[in-house]
């Protein structure tokens, strides 16, 4: 039998987060005796998702951390690495513009497949000295991996945008952050035993998952929910994402500042998302930017009410589930929109809106499969 075809997934870290979620789900479900996934990572320390990686026939190669300073250093073990490597003739990257080395270097050892795929839209509005500084950097890397690009995979316009410039749409090729609809659809025993696991009993659970990172908001996602609180003794926030981290840290600190450290749930990074936002009375999500945010279709997968920011793609709406807010708003306003909640609701089986959307991994993850083994018969001698 022919070997699979092997695609290297670049990433900085398998930990849990949108991007790594996604290309798992997409993982799992392709037919691994045609396609194999192995990512090269940018982290000493194993992340979240390596076992079962490992576990599907994955592996795992590690680089040094792509920083200013070292990139000189980085391009040579890059160099070494696809010489020892031959077999790699498709570059998968969701480093972003960072990908820009190992796309230089790939090109330069004949890898004839290189994708970059855009997750995320960052925005500098409200961001610091530090932030614009890097800006720099990010927009030189920007130009330059765009034409070392064969293909520009983007989660949403907004994000292929940023990544790629407005100019370049017509090369945009949409991959859906797809899920498996079907473990989400909401199940009263599953929704049960969370409540109980994490002690929810008459709680008003506000829910989210996300990374702490600036983007996702979190201090506007406190301070909205201090409001709330006010409100209904009895609302809960229940954060799902490593806090192992100086953001997470602070978070902590400021709920203690707020006096509501006992009604702020920090949960840590958990491997049953899914069964996780059954136990949510309502999703929150009020990001400052994102790409297409997969948490926020899991939880309308999940039947649930959502209140997101209106800074975050309206293509991530795919049912009549989601409520989306300016973040120029009163967290006054937050907090009643929160509220209109607490008195329950029937969550409802969107299974089907998720399928329609496309939004369905089993359609998705045989479409990523047919186009990688096409560009391997097209680009490989």
């Amino acid at each position: 039998m022919a070997e699979p075809i092997r695609i290297l997934n670049l990433f900085t870290i398998l930990d849990r987060g949108g991007a790594e979620t996604m290309v798992m789900n997409y993982y799992r479900h392709i037919d691994k005796t045609k396609v194999q996934f192995d990512f090269l990572v940018h982290r000493p320390e194993r992340g979240a998702y390596e076992d079962e990686i490992e576990s599907l026939g994955g592996k795992v190669y590690r680089m040094r951390p792509i920083r200013p300073g070292s990139f000189h250093k980085y391009e040579k073990e890059l160099d070494i690495f696809f010489k020892e490597h031959p077999e790699y003739k498709i570059i998968h990257s969701h480093c972003s513009e960072l990908g820009y080395y190992a796309f230089k270097v790939g090109k330069k050892n004949n890898v004839p497949v290189r994708i970059c795929h855009a997750h995320s839209a960052p925005t500098l509005k409200n961001a610091s000295f530090i932030s614009k500084l890097k800006n720099i950097f990010r927009i030189y890397f920007k130009n330059s991996i765009r034409p070392l690009t064969t293909d520009m995979f983007v989660c949403s316009t907004v994000a292929g945008d940023w990544l790629f410039g407005e100019q370049n749409q017509s090369r945009f090729v949409m991959v859906n952050n797809a899920i498996d609809s079907q473990k989400y659809i909401p199940n009263d025993n599953i929704r049960t035993n969370i409540r109980q696991q994490y002690s929810l009993h008459d709680k008003f659970v506000i829910g989210h998952v996300g990374r702490f990172v600036t983007a996702k908001n979190h201090t506007f996602m406190i301070d909205a929910f201090n409001e709330v609180k006010k409100k209904n003794d009895s609302a809960l926030l229940m954060l799902i994402g490593s806090y192992d981290s100086a953001l997470g840290r602070a978070m902590q600190k400021k709920a203690e500042d707020l006096g509501i450290q006992d009604s702020v749930l920090f949960v840590g990074e958990v491997p049953n998302v899914n069964e996780v936002l059954q136990g949510f009375d309502i999703f929150f999500f009020p990001s400052l930017f994102e790409g297409l945010p997969v948490s926020v279709v899991e939880a309308q997968a999940a039947g649930l009410q959502c209140v997101i920011s209106d800074t975050i793609t309206k293509q991530c709406i795919v049912t009549n589930n989601v409520e989306a807010l300016s973040l120029e708003e009163p967290l006054a306003v937050w907090a009643d929109t929160l509220l209109k909640y607490d008195k329950g609701y029937q969550h409802m089986d969107t299974s089907q809106a998720i399928i329609n959307s496309h939004f369905d991994i089993a359609e998705n993850a045989k479409w990523l499969q047919e186009f990688y083994i096409d560009e391997y018969k097209n680009n490989v001698k």
